[in-house]
């Protein structure tokens, strides 16, 4: 179990200060998870071919997966207060050797967060002005280039993101209201995209694809190492609330979504447009609240973007070959992944995810929903790690009601796995984790099986919280 200090530096920070600090850090986290509603629904009935009528379940189903891989990280936030996620659950419960499975999945998950938020951004761009969708591909580039170059000059803080957040929900609740209550054009000309009955099956079958809405689920638990400047106890509480904050807001944002699609008969979007853009014109029209909505859609997403520029690349950092203090060497990367400028970004790591990233984009044609096709699988492994990393600790302990829990939550996601990988795309994400796992095993292995590798998240995670501005 991590260690827990006695140390309580909030007991005496004003309430004010106390709140304010909580909201920067829970709004600035879900910025990920919440700019998923805008592509997640989308690929759901997508994975539907257009047929409404099971776009409800569908995203029913995956928010009560999302709801039990919440419950189950709950316990690993205060198991484990000082961060580290999956990849330090992971190693406590199985060995350190095992830690490179859930970090294999997160570098990952982020080459392909980046990709798809910016070619997302772009589609958000693309639906007010329908007239650049020949240029997707260049604009989802440029999006990608204009984050990572930003990122050059160092972290953006969490107030930046959480005030993106905020902006978007306000707009969101102010056009899902007029959606329901005085919709500018009430009913769509949706039809599915195939004839015949359709079945139960295709929920089965397209949950899946709409679990691209859980990416960003782990934040909270490796990111509460960004809170220095709190005791355990109080990284805990911000991790819990931040957890479930954040699955409140995406899940009544997603569950709106969805039943105003429904109610309007909002369809599979045009190649110009997105499901979120349509709902969205289809209730207040293309006037000033249509485009407010496309602003913040796109530069949530684009925060998605700069939070992955930041992460990745702070991972491979964490991971570099580096000599301490005592003159022990600890990482097993190449040194030049952790070189960092006067900004104290590591741009060697940067400009790695920024090729990797772009020609990912490339490759689907800067079409986010092409990409979502590989999305949600990667960072499933990591949920399985540190789902079966609770299950063992449960086990251990004699705690029965919470092993259940723990081995049910397993169970969903390994099928939600299962099922994705038999549509052929997935492969390629779970091929590219599973390689990066191997690489680093056996660099690891060469080089002595050094210590450390389990708080790579952490290290990463504390970092960007000492760049942050949030700070007494």
């Amino acid at each position: 179990m991590a260690r827990r200090v006695e140390a309580r530096p909030t007991a005496s920070r004003p309430a004010t200060t106390y709140l304010g600090l909580l909201l920067a850090f829970s709004f600035a986290v879900m910025a990920d998870p919440v700019s998923s509603v805008a592509y997640a629904i989308e690929a759901g009935l997508r994975a539907l071919h257009g047929h409404l009528e099971y776009l409800i379940l569908t995203m029913g189903i995956v928010l009560f997966i999302i709801s039990l891989v919440q419950l189950n990280y709950g316990q690993l936030v205060r198991r484990f207060p000082q961060g580290g996620g999956a990849v330090a659950a992971t190693a406590v419960a199985f060995g350190e050797g095992w830690a490179f499975l859930p970090l294999g999945a997160l570098i990952v998950d982020f080459v392909l967060t980046i990709a798809v938020s910016a070619a997302a951004s772009a589609s958000a761009v693309i639906a007010y002005f329908p007239s650049l969708a020949s240029k997707r591909t260049v604009i989802a580039l440029a999006l990608v280039c204009l984050v990572a170059g930003l990122t050059w000059f160092g972290h953006i803080g969490r107030s930046v993101f959480a005030t993106m957040t905020a902006a978007f929900i306000a707009v969101a609740v102010v056009i899902l209201g007029a959606g329901f209550f005085a919709p500018h054009t009430p009913v769509f000309d949706a039809h599915p995209t195939t004839t015949g009955a359709p079945s139960l099956l295709l929920v089965v079958l397209a949950f899946p694809v709409a679990m691209a809405l859980a990416t960003g689920v782990e934040a909270p638990s490796s990111a509460i190492a960004q809170l220095g400047q709190l005791d355990d106890d109080g990284r805990e509480r911000f991790g819990l609330v931040t957890l479930w904050l954040m699955f409140a807001i995406q899940g009544l944002l997603t569950v709106l979504i969805a039943v105003l699609a429904v109610h309007l008969r909002v369809g599979i979007p045009p190649v110009d447009s997105t499901l979120v853009a349509d709902v969205a014109r289809a209730s207040v029209g293309r006037g000033a609240l249509f485009a407010a909505f496309q602003l913040t859609s796109s530069l949530l997403l684009l925060a998605a973007v700069s939070s992955s520029f930041q992460a990745g690349p702070g991972l491979l950092k964490a991971l570099a070959r580096r000599e301490q203090t005592s003159g022990e060497f600890v990482g097993i990367l190449p040194k030049a992944l952790g070189r960092v400028n006067r900004h104290h970004t590591p741009y060697w790591s940067t400009l790695v995810y920024l090729v990797i990233a772009g020609l990912v984009v490339a490759a689907a044609g800067g079409r986010d929903q092409e990409l979502v096709l590989f999305y949600a699988v990667a960072v499933f492994v990591s949920f399985l790690c540190g789902l079966l990393a609770m299950a063992r600790f449960s086990h251990r302990e004699g705690d029965r009601r919470r092993a259940v829990v723990n081995v049910i939550g397993s169970v969903l996601v390994a099928s939600t796995i299962l099922i994705n990988l038999r549509r052929g795309y997935p492969i390629v994400s779970i091929a590219a984790a599973g390689l990066i796992d191997l690489s680093l095993y056996v660099l690891w292995a060469r080089q002595g099986r050094p210590r450390g590798v389990a708080m790579a998240e952490e290290a990463m995670e504390h970092e960007l919280g000492d760049d942050g501005p949030v700070h007494d």
